[in-house]
């Protein structure tokens, strides 16, 4: 396989281990490890609960901490009658723009239903409408209303609350808060043994040993200097799979959220989220000269797939060279706004904007990654006894631009899948083998320089010469090392998953989905396919075409 770096001129060497030597062990007892508290992760550790496995969740900040949280516009629930799993594959398959696994967004589509209701059983509890059935509304991308949503915009909190609540009652789960996940661990035959983690109450650095470990880490919104995810998304489960070896795929297909909030000359860690249900609602996208130029550009017009938006917002900035947009709300009327939108319009009185009287400003931001971590239709990755599932993993049901909402129910239908093949049973626990290789990370004051390389030259709109530069930038910070520690951890893993990215993004020479290529502008059908990237044991990045059959 060709080497990833020497296609864009650099040849940047990344760690394979993060730690050295032995680490304490504080568990011997848990079969199932879970990496991450999100809707994918709890949702994991409660089926292996119920099949009887004793369960460790790990999360590098509090429970609530991750991105499932700020979740606002909702979750697909095909529950009516007049829709259909099949019309729902069908938006998907559309937004996906070609690459989407068929197989998988079939499973999406067809096990959703029962995942929804499942949620609901443990304690979800969604808005209802006036004559007490689940209200709905619509989203980018989707040619029926069937997304619902639960406190108006407040979905993901619902249903982080709904299953961190059903974790709680079973004081069987154990639980370690403020721990990064640092290295896989394996045993002889290279299968995963556990991890090593990094905790901040005081007891450093150790290992917590498993028969099966579940990456659901989240994503990696961190990259860029505006991004919609919390400060925790630093990319940490793609990089550790990759130090293990694994494959992970997709990883160009970086999605930007078209109408994230704009709060001029403030950086924010995490931009405001304007949910595209506003837009479902009616809402209406104008330029700063108060021309709607949606119109003509999708046949949804503003509710075709985020791609699309957000294209034609940055086409808008530049036409006016002005670095917004507007998004009008206000014919909604009060009582809609207030009611249907309690937390956006919170947030928006808080920048001292009034969406009743006032059109919202709005610019594209780095939202979620369609890529990831590769994995089969039922959640296993290329290394023997790990797996993975939500943002982290890529399990082929996004292609390259995720349409909106399938994100918590991807979480929810693969977290039961890996519950399905760890009813199958798991191996007795062996004792892992001492990493191989030296292990350093990067000095994490690297990282402002790199967000904002990132943001200029890998951001909604790309080329040769952009990524090029960007290669460069992180070519120069890879060689500033450090003795590790969390910053310079974290600093390692966004460093990580860039090279990855921008790697991938030079390589695929055609705009496809979020992957914008102003040098290639229109999709080819020769990339039709996928780039798998792994780590060789040189520490550089190797990647592989592989087109879909």
């Amino acid at each position: 396989m060709p080497t990833l770096e020497r296609q864009v001129g650099h040849d940047v060497v990344l760690p394979r281990n993060l730690v050295a030597g032995t680490a304490p062990r504080w568990s011997d007892d848990t079969d199932v490890l879970v990496v991450g508290s999100g809707v994918a992760g709890l949702t994991v550790a409660l089926h292996a609960r119920e099949l009887g496995w004793r369960v460790t969740v790990v999360t590098k900040a509090g429970v609530d901490d991750g991105s499932t949280n700020w979740a606002q516009g909702g979750i697909v629930a095909v529950l009516d009658a007049d829709d259909s799993p099949a019309a729902h594959a069908v938006d998907t398959m559309v937004a996906g723009a070609g690459v989407c696994d068929a197989a998988a967004v079939d499973v999406l589509s067809s096990e959703g239903p029962s995942r929804v209701r499942e949620l609901m059983r443990r304690g979800a509890a969604f808005d209802r409408g006036a004559d007490g059935g689940l209200a709905v509304t619509r989203e980018g991308g989707h040619r029926f209303p069937r997304i619902i949503h639960a406190g108006g915009d407040a979905t993901g909190a619902e249903i982080q609350r709904a299953v961190h609540a059903a974790v709680r009652r079973d004081p069987s789960i154990r639980l370690i808060e403020h721990a990064l996940a640092l290295d896989l661990l394996t045993d002889a035959s290279g299968r995963a043994a556990g991890v090593t983690l990094d905790r901040a109450d005081g007891a450093g650095v150790g290992a917590v040993l498993a028969r099966a470990v579940i990456l659901a880490t989240g994503g990696m919104g961190q990259l860029f200097t505006t991004t919609t995810n919390p400060t925790v998304a630093t990319g940490d489960g793609v990089a550790l799979a990759l130090r293990a070896g694994a494959v992970v795929t997709d990883l160009e297909f970086l999605q930007f959220h078209p109408t994230p909030l704009f709060v001029d000359g403030v950086e924010l860690a995490q931009q405001p989220l304007v949910s595209e249900a506003v837009r479902g609602e009616g809402a209406r996208l104008v330029d700063v000269d108060g021309r709607r130029f949606m119109v003509g550009v999708h046949d949804l017009a503003e509710l075709a797939p985020r791609d699309v938006v957000a294209k034609a917002i940055t086409r808008a900035m530049l036409d006016t060279g002005t670095d917004h947009v507007l998004l009008d709300a206000r014919h909604l009327g009060r009582a809609v706004l207030e009611s249907r939108f309690p937390t956006i319009t919170a947030r928006c009185r808080q920048a001292g904007i009034d969406p009743v009287s006032q059109p919202i400003p709005v610019a594209p931001a780095a939202h979620f990654a369609s890529g990831g971590v590769r994995t089969d239709l039922w959640g296993r990755t290329s290394i023997d006894g790990l797996y993975a599932c939500g943002e982290v993993a890529c399990t082929g049901t996004h292609g390259a631009n995720r349409l909106g909402s399938n994100s918590l129910l991807e979480g929810l239908v693969f977290a039961g899948r890996i519950a399905t093949r760890l009813a199958c049973g798991l191996p007795v626990q062996a004792d892992p083998v001492l990493p191989e290789g030296p292990a350093w990370a990067i000095d994490p004051d690297v990282r402002d320089g790199l967000r904002g390389a990132m943001s200029h030259g890998a951001g909604v709109v790309r080329s040769a010469g952009s990524l090029e530069t960007v290669a460069a930038t992180i070519h120069r910070l890879s060689r500033s090392r450090s003795r590790g520690g969390r910053a310079a951890w974290e600093a390692t893993n966004l460093l990580t998953v860039a090279t990855a990215l921008v790697s991938a993004a030079h390589r695929r020479n055609e705009t496809r989905g979020c992957h914008w290529r102003e040098d290639f502008g229109v999709s080819d059908d020769a990339w039709r396919g996928h780039l798998l990237t792994t780590l060789d044991p040189d520490g550089l990045l190797s990647m592989a075409f592989q087109p879909d059959a």
